[in-house]
């Protein structure tokens, strides 16, 4: 079994309760209400700069340039198509994407995982809650793709984002990158991603329970 499934078999009940969760499900079929998508969004945007900034420490953390060009490319995409997506689905929505949101504890409680595993100096404790950000929506969004051309552009271009073949790559190098760290560590540091993996999952599954209720609790 590869390491990233030995991972997610270890989360399997919060994997599958995050990425076949209802609020996604409305999501994709365009039931869902404007102001639990405009809650939704104005709380992920809050993950911009703290997903950057441990992007940027994976990069910086690579074993080799070849290793750390795909994460390269990918800040890219983050602060580029994706954070404008942000701003342009706030304010559709009716929210100012000027002003952000307070964190929710569910979001504030992801921020400071996402810190740690960035001032870490652990590039597998980086990879850990990166993979599960980018493979759990992945999961998700793709039973999706063929949605898009029928949804609103807040909810078909946030599908698009994670779905295709090129967020497929993404999610592909993170895992193999992954895979290889942890054939390299001792069974404390195995001990240790295991505790940041599951724990991201639980997060991302309690990210959608706070969503579903519009953050309101």
């Amino acid at each position: 079994m590869r390491p990233t499934e030995h991972l997610k078999s270890l989360a399997l009940q919060d994997w599958q309760a995050a990425t076949r969760h209802p609020f996604t499900t409305a999501l994709a079929d365009g039931t869902l209400g404007h102001d639990r998508m405009l809650a939704y969004l104005r709380q992920d945007h809050l993950f911009i700069d703290g997903f950057v900034r441990l992007l940027a420490s994976a990069v910086v953390h690579a074993p080799s340039l070849p290793d750390a060009i795909p994460a390269a490319q990918f800040l890219g995409l983050i602060s580029g198509p994706e954070n404008t997506y942000f701003l342009r689905a706030i304010k559709a929505l009716g929210g100012d994407p000027e002003t952000p949101a307070k964190a929710a504890p569910v979001t504030a409680e992801f921020q400071e995982l996402m810190a740690r595993a960035a001032a870490s100096g652990r590039y597998e404790q980086m990879l850990a809650v990166l993979v599960v950000a980018e493979w759990s929506y992945l999961d998700w969004a793709s039973p999706f793709a063929d949605h898009p051309q029928t949804l609103p552009f807040w909810f078909g271009e946030w599908i698009e984002l994670h779905t295709g073949a090129g967020f497929e790559g993404v999610v592909a190098y993170l895992r193999d990158q992954l895979d290889s760290a942890w054939q390299g560590l001792d069974d404390d540091a195995h001990r240790a991603v295991e505790a940041t993996f599951t724990h991201a999952v639980a997060l991302e599954r309690r990210f959608f329970d706070a969503a579903q209720d519009g953050f309101s609790g």
